[in-house]
């Protein structure tokens, strides 16, 4: 079966949504700097389960960490990542069940 395995909240104010997820949920809020699009930018991880240090993955089965995200372009909605065995067949799937590829394939 394939699973969710991460999970982006797009936000117009992420200093309010940090404070706000920290706050409710508890979660362990982290801006980590990134290369985006030539320079430098922060991502905001949202870690809501305990993780293991070499590899980043939550410890506990089945449970996701995240991350907090500017709303922007195209991300508008909360995006869900789910790991599956194979990308090129997963995409097939989705057009013959009659979903549509929203973004192409990336490395």
């Amino acid at each position: 079966m394939n699973r969710v395995t991460h999970f982006e909240i797009p936000t117009d104010d992420k200093a309010k949504s940090k404070d706000f997820y920290s706050e409710v949920f508890e979660w362990q809020i982290t801006d980590v700097p990134v290369q985006m699009g030539g320079g430098t930018g922060t991502y905001t991880i949202a870690t809501t389960v305990a993780t293991d240090p070499t590899t980043q993955m939550p410890t506990e089965p089945g449970a996701i960490n995240g991350a907090i995200v500017e709303r922007q372009g195209r991300i508008t909605a909360p995006v869900i990542t789910v790991t599956v065995d194979s990308i090129d067949d997963s995409l097939k799937k989705v057009t013959s069940a009659g979903g549509e590829i929203i973004e192409s394939r990336q490395e």
